[in-house]
């Protein structure tokens, strides 16, 4: 009987340790958030010098992709039709990263009747954007410096290094 008590005893003590350990063990974890500029991000960029700056309502769309990639669009898009520009980006120090991105722009036409002659816009060249950027505390917005340089379509630098200056915030769902 002695020896039955002393296994039940036992028993019930290596169960409560047991037990005790898998609590505390599976209490919640909170890992210190690491912020990036992972997702969908839209704000305003006003350059501050080259023909660019005279324009005051130039807004920036990007989606920065795990891997490293990029796409920019802007409301200017369709001022002659220009694709997206494409880029990489990459952490550079705490809340600090840097970008590049390219795109491709199009000649305009004197007149109407030359785009239709010409079956549509002709290639023009391409421009080239740097950024480095300073994400907030929060990670859910950022300011970076800009610049802007673009070629013709033989690779002859047309500018070089037009600077300016973005805000943009974090595409987020609201919560409620």
């Amino acid at each position: 009987m002695k020896k039955r008590l002393f296994l039940l005893s036992s028993l019930i003590t290596i169960l409560v340790i047991f037990l005790l350990s898998v609590s505390f063990s599976c209490r919640e974890y909170k890992k210190p958030h690491s912020y990036n500029l992972t997702g969908m991000w839209k704000g305003k960029v006003q350059f501050r010098t080259g023909d660019y700056a005279q324009i005051k309502d130039l807004e920036f769309m990007r989606v920065y992709n795990a891997g490293g990639t990029m796409t920019e669009s802007s409301n200017y898009d369709g001022v002659p039709p220009t694709p997206p520009a494409y880029g990489i980006w990459k952490k550079t120090g705490t809340n600090k990263y840097e970008t590049r991105y390219e795109f491709y722009w199009n000649n305009v036409p004197p007149a109407y009747e030359d785009l239709k002659m010409n079956g549509g816009f002709s290639p023009g060249g391409y421009g080239i954007l740097t950024e480095k950027i300073t994400l907030s505390e929060d990670g859910k917005s950022y300011t970076s410096k800009i610049s802007f340089s673009s070629f013709d379509k033989t690779g002859k630098q047309l500018v070089s290094g037009d600077e300016g200056d973005t805000e943009a915030k974090k595409m987020e769902f609201d919560e409620n």
